[in-house]
């Protein structure tokens, strides 16, 4: 008896096995799996529901299942009415970047292993984390397609235009908004948080993803927030419509800042308060750079001269390359120049970091040293973290980035009008106020033009008073570097209880 049921044992483990290999790779379109934690924030004990879990998306008539986003929720438990609780969507960019960088660095329980710095370390792990949003606001954590675990399932083509119809239903800018702002109204609908005060955060292109989902889901959804927060932004328009000369104006005051942390400035300028540093150079680039490089090559040689050792005492760059490159000094040059005496080279998006290429020689880098940085440490860390902590097992890879034949390139940016729809929004709406929050070391998204993008939304200046800047001495992530994990998330705590509008109507 007991041979024939060790037989029959093997088989059925047998059979099970070879199941598991020849079932289908992937992911159910709509599921949630749900568990109890508990963490403490800000010294007080916070008990919390996590929910992982896919929503679909379907084709317009609703009979069809296209794709399946993969997001996580984070709820607190003791709360009896959640009627006046805030709700956040949080995004990251790319575009066709996974939630992953605000998950498991920012806003979310758990955070990354580094130091006190930001800097990855070994063993790759994550901790609680005691300055989490959780204890004011409940947190979700989207994935749009391709990324995460979201995936493309249904039929959207026949084989030689499956490309094209997934771009025309997904990968634009445009389309993102549609899509996404779809999914946010469905989802709202299933937590019954209708009433809730609600909010959307977006890292990097995820600017551009809200600034342009808070349009859509008010026009076409009548989904109204209170609040939008920039972490780092992206702005498209000033990337491709505002032409070069304002980048390099915009972007300057970054350079003095970045040259300052790496003490390449003159003494009078080294020796000063990074803020007023930064009010200096501000001011330089918009009243004394700015009419010089309009000039172009009708700029008289005494200003141009002038203007030049400006340069060189506010980034650290020689005399010889500014008058070379006839003032303009992009980011990408200043990048492999600051630290080209030394041998290295500095990051892209956090330029704290220093890199090591091949060349000295040359105007742009090689790789991006705190990309690299980063990719070795979240991916492991989100991992394990879904599988051990959370109890979401899948087969299906967490794309992190989305790459490869789950690439999102390339990216429509057709018909971008997001500055003047978002301050269509913001006008529309009286509860709606905005946040950004910027990293003074970012040289991909900088803090001056993130200010920028703030002054252009609305050039009447009659919603200013909506707007809240916030800068760190950090980078891209800014919430990497210990001090200001705790201080960019009482930034958005402060935030979010300041904009909860508790029975004030909404009029001017």
């Amino acid at each position: 008896m007991r041979y024939l049921l060790t037989i029959f044992l093997f088989f059925s483990i047998m059979n099970i096995s070879a199941q598991s290999y020849t079932s289908s790779r992937q992911i159910s379109p709509d599921i949630k799996v749900i568990s109890d934690h508990s963490s403490i924030i800000l010294g007080k004990k916070v008990n919390y529901e996590a929910q992982v879990g896919t929503q679909p998306i379907w084709n317009s008539s609703g009979d069809t299942i296209y794709a399946t986003l993969h997001y996580t929720l984070y709820k607190r438990k003791d709360i009896e009415d959640d009627s006046n609780r805030p709700l956040v969507f949080s995004f990251n960019g790319g575009p066709g970047a996974a939630s992953v960088w605000m998950h498991m660095g920012y806003t979310g329980p758990y955070n990354l292993i580094v130091d006190d710095e930001g800097y990855p370390i070994q063993p790759y792990g994550f901790k609680t984390n005691p300055y989490s949003i959780l204890d004011v606001a409940d947190i979700v954590f989207v994935n749009p397609v391709n990324v995460g675990y979201s995936r493309i399932l249904g039929k959207l083509c026949e084989e030689d235009d499956c490309e094209e119809k997934e771009s025309e239903m997904f990968f634009g800018v445009n389309q993102d908004i549609n899509y996404l702002a779809e999914w946010i109204s469905t989802f709202v609908s299933r937590q019954n948080r209708w009433s809730s005060p609600k909010y959307l955060i977006g890292e990097s292109y995820g600017g551009v993803r809200v600034m342009g989902l808070a349009h859509e889901l008010q026009q076409n959804h009548w989904l109204y927030l209170n609040g939008v927060i920039l972490v780092s932004p992206a702005d498209y328009e000033y990337f491709y419509s505002d032409g070069d000369v304002i980048q390099l104006i915009g972007d300057f005051p970054y350079l003095s800042a970045t040259a300052w942390y790496h003490k390449k400035l003159k003494v009078e300028y080294q020796s000063m308060d990074l803020e007023n540093l930064i009010q200096i150079s501000e001011d330089f680039a918009y009243n004394k750079l700015l009419p010089a490089i309009a000039k172009g090559g009708y700029v008289d040689m005494n200003t141009k001269r002038e203007v030049a050792q400006k340069i060189k005492d506010l980034t650290g760059i020689s005399y010889e390359d500014i008058i070379d490159n006839n003032l303009r000094i992009s980011p990408s040059f200043f990048w492999k120049d600051l630290l080209r005496e030394e041998g290295y080279t500095i990051g892209r998006l956090d330029s704290r970091y220093k890199g090591i290429d091949s060349r000295d020689s040359g105007d742009s880098i090689e790789y991006a040293p705190e990309l690299a940085a980063w990719d070795h440490a979240f991916t492991p860390a989100i991992n394990s973290y879904m599988k051990n902590v959370l109890n979401f097992n899948t087969d299906v890879k967490y794309n992190t980035w989305a790459r490869g034949e789950l690439s999102v390139r390339p990216w429509d940016r057709e018909n971008i009008n997001i500055r003047s729809k978002f301050r269509e929004a913001l006008a529309e709406n009286p509860f709606l106020n905005v946040l950004i929050q910027s990293g003074y070391y970012d040289g991909a998204t900088t803090f001056s033009a993130a200010k920028y993008t703030m002054q252009q939304v609305d050039p009447s200046g009659k919603l200013k008073d909506r707007f809240t800047f916030k800068g760190y001495e950090s980078g891209h992530m800014m919430y990497l570097r210990r001090g200001d994990l705790q201080k960019s998330n009482q930034d958005l705590r402060d935030f979010i209880l300041k904009t909860i509008t508790n029975n004030t109507p909404a009029k001017y």
